[in-house]
């Protein structure tokens, strides 16, 4: 019997094509697999065109006159967000590498296993909350019998799944084609709401706080309210902008994303308020008499968003069990979903997802003070030995989501901004006091 075996250069080849057929789950981005600007900001721009975001602009719109209070909030809110992801997304360029990869570092090869759990849990809760927002809208917009839920909840859970199986290239298909296709729509129907108004100087007369006897907010809960609609989804945002060609192409594709679009919801759902009495686009659109384009853009707009999210899931699930196997993530995540939606986390998580977003922030806070401060712009090596614990990292972490927690209970400042804040400067002096362990690969 003949025994054949592989040479070291055939199992590293071997190895590299696995990575590459599962978008490098666990190596650093080649530079060969690195992508242009006209194909990584549409996926990003995708990824933030989801209709949740319009309920922010319903949310703060009752509070301020448009012209010029509110129009500066979604300005300088949504620049504040972009601002924050396009930070990491550079970091991304650099390393080729994950939030989750990058956390290894950060927070210790054992450490940054709370990491992969807090971010594959928020991302798994929003697919699920998402899915049972698209059936609720669709009710909306034609009748399906009240038996037919269970099925449709099935059909989207494990249809918009299937881009992000296949991985960046079907996403980056779907996100060209969609993202133009609704961005169209939205603009069509931004269109008619301004006619619907009177115009476009009625808009800007308006003074919206005499329309509803909603509680006043404040500019500074205001501010949070926006910046927490996608922050959490920033943080991982290097799930993509790490296939970059260029930093350039990192922090444009990033701004077009989170500060661009997300803007454009945040205004979006401010002005369906102040029009029709709420922020929803799909039920405006009916409204506006084009209901097949409000079909249209309800399955472009969630399919672009799901499939990001479920392909953030199996990122962080093949770091966590080590494995580069991230299709296995992918239907496994999405049948967890499942799980969920049926179960009703629609109506009962949205307070614990709240939370999420308040301390996620501060993750992104230690992996941009590990790498500018400690490591001056450049990660070693990811196979190289990392500490079981970055205790710099997360003592940094715990105390920053904390205060950042307290800060929200109590109106003090923009409590994702304050998390952020906080753990870059913790971290940055925790560093000169903590000695460095080393072991725990």
């Amino acid at each position: 019997m003949t025994l054949i075996t592989q040479s070291p250069e055939e199992v590293t080849e071997s190895t590299a094509l696995a990575q590459a057929s599962e978008d490098y789950p666990l190596a650093a981005v080649p530079q060969s697999a690195r992508k242009p600007l006209r194909s990584l900001a549409p996926l990003l721009m995708g990824f933030t065109l989801t209709s949740t975001t319009l309920l922010a602009g319903g949310a703060i719109a009752p509070s301020f006159r448009f012209w010029p209070n509110l129009a500066v909030i979604i300005v300088v809110s949504n620049l504040m967000l972009g601002l924050y992801c396009a930070a990491l997304a550079y970091i991304a360029y650099r390393s080729g590498l994950t939030t989750v990869l990058m956390a290894r570092y950060s927070f210790g090869n054992w450490g940054s296993r709370w990491v992969d759990f807090l971010l594959g849990i928020t991302q798994i809760s929003g697919y699920a909350i998402t899915t049972a927002f698209a059936v609720q809208a669709l009710h909306q917009l034609i009748t399906l019998p009240a038996d037919w839920d269970r099925w449709v909840i099935i059909l989207f859970t494990y249809g918009f799944c299937i881009t992000a199986y296949v991985g960046y290239a079907a996403m980056d298909w779907l996100s060209r084609l969609a993202v133009p296709a609704m961005l169209g729509l939205i603009g069509i129907s931004i269109t008619l709401a301004g006619q619907d108004l009177g115009g476009w100087s009625t808009l800007l007369a308006i003074d919206s706080t005499g329309l509803t006897q909603t509680p006043v907010l404040r500019w500074d809960e205001a501010l949070t309210i926006v910046i927490a609609t996608f922050i959490s989804g920033g943080a991982q945002a290097t799930n993509w902008s790490r296939f970059a060609n260029s930093g350039r192409t990192a922090i444009i594709s990033t701004l077009l994303g989170f500060f661009g679009v997300n803007g454009l919801l945040v205004f979006t759902g401010a002005l369906c308020w102040i029009v029709y009495g709420s922020e929803d686009i799909v039920g405006a659109m009916v409204q506006q008499g084009i209901v097949w384009a409000g079909v249209g853009l309800l399955v472009l707009n969630v399919w672009t968003t799901q499939d990001n999210t479920i392909y953030a899931f199996s990122v962080a699930g093949a770091n966590m069990f080590r494995t580069p196997n991230r299709h296995l993530f992918v239907l496994s995540g999405a049948t967890l979903a499942l799980g969920l939606t049926w179960a009703g986390i629609y109506e009962n998580l949205t307070p614990y997802l709240l939370i999420l977003g308040t301390i996620i922030p501060p993750i992104g806070g230690v992996i941009m003070a590990d790498f500018w401060l400690r490591r001056q712009g450049q990660f070693p090596p990811l196979e190289s030995q990392h500490t079981a614990f970055n205790w710099a990292g997360i003592l940094a972490y715990a105390i920053a989501s904390g205060v950042a927690l307290l800060s929200a209970q109590a109106s003090i400042g923009i409590a994702p901004v304050n998390g952020v804040a906080i753990a870059v400067l913790l971290y940055w002096g925790l560093i000169h006091v903590l000695p460095a362990e080393a072991g725990g690969k």
